[in-house]
This record gives C-alpha cells, sequence and structure tokens, in this order.
C-alpha cells in the first residue's frame, strides 16, 4: 500500500473528530463515515465522494480528474492532485465529501 502518510495524517486529523474510521482496504487506506467510505487514498492520489449529480461541477477544481475503474469513469468521485490540496483546499473537499457521505444511509 503505497500511499501518502503524512497526508494519510492530515485526513485523520481533519475527520477522526467527526466519527470517521480508518481501514486499510481498497488498496489503500479508506475513510468511513458511519460504514460508508468517504474518501480513499492511495498510490493515485485522494479519491473522494462528491455525489454523481455533482461529478463534472467537481471536475472543473484544479488538480481534480475522474475516477477510472477498469477502463470506465466512475461518477460520484474525483481524484485529487496531492499538490493541490494545501490546508484550505483539503479542508474544502472533505467537507464535500462528508455532507454527500452524511446523506447516506448507514451501513
Amino acid at each position: 500500500m503505497a500511499y501518502d502518510e503524512v497526508l494519510a495524517e492530515r485526513v485523520r486529523e481533519r475527520l477522526e473528530p467527526e466519527g470517521v474510521v480508518a481501514k486499510k482496504m481498497f488498496s489503500g487506506l479508506t475513510f468511513l463515515f458511519q460504514g460508508n467510505a468517504l474518501a480513499n487514498l492511495y498510490d493515485e492520489g485522494l479519491m473522494v465522494r462528491v455525489g454523481k449529480e455533482r461529478t463534472a461541477e467537481a471536475l472543473e477544481h484544479p488538480g481534480a480528474r475522474p475516477l477510472v475503474m477498469r477502463g470506465k469513469e466512475q461518477r460520484g468521485w474525483v481524484v485529487l492532485a496531492e499538490e493541490t490540496l494545501d490546508d484550505d483546499v483539503l479542508d474544502g473537499w472533505l467537507q464535500w465529501a462528508m455532507d454527500v457521505t452524511a446523506e447516506l444511509p448507514p451501513k
């Protein structure tokens, strides 16, 4: 699991007070709120849940690109370039992901 440990700690610091749990899965570190994934840190960066209806909006932001799995774009998620994630930007993305994930039924 080759993800950035420094970024992992930055994400943990922000999400754990909100009741988010970090769990190693999906070849990386997944952050879960009420059993639903809201972010995943892996070798290609940080993917965050943005909601299917807001994927296009999310992709307009600098450093955001589509999440592609097995050649297919996954709506509802984007991958963020780590070099664009200063504290304010990271806070904004994580809040967005929390807001979307909080609307899902708990698992």
